[in-house]
């Protein structure tokens, strides 16, 4: 592992340690590669996701960013249709910048709560 790996999972676990999900309100965690994100909403005290989308099946070649806010956006519809209107933000060791907070501001806009 690289240390930029390192820090990150530092960071993890260190935020981990305080956002946890309910069923009442489950945690939005985000994933970020080079080239797709991930969000996924889990509900920690069964340890099952409730909803999940990510930018694997856009097949048009768009800018980064713009994956991630229509990411947001899914993941707040495919919430809303599980039932899913407040959530806690898990941004998984990752800076609340860039790619993060375009599908964050998309999930809000979408009508998630966080």
């Amino acid at each position: 592992m690289t240390t930029k790996e390192l820090r990150r999972i530092k960071i993890k676990q260190r935020v981990r340690k305080h956002i946890y999900g309910t069923a009442e309100r489950p945690r939005l965690t985000v994933f970020r590669s080079n080239k797709q994100i991930y969000a996924q909403v889990i509900d920690d005290t069964t340890g099952k996701t409730l909803a999940a989308a990510s930018s694997i099946a856009m097949t048009e070649a768009t800018p980064k960013k713009e994956q991630a806010s229509k990411v947001g956006e899914l993941i707040a519809q495919k919430s809303k249709e599980a039932g899913i209107v407040a959530v806690v933000f898990d941004r998984n060791g990752y800076l609340y910048h860039g790619r993060v907070k375009e599908l964050a501001d998309a999930a809000r806009k979408g009508g998630l709560n966080f």
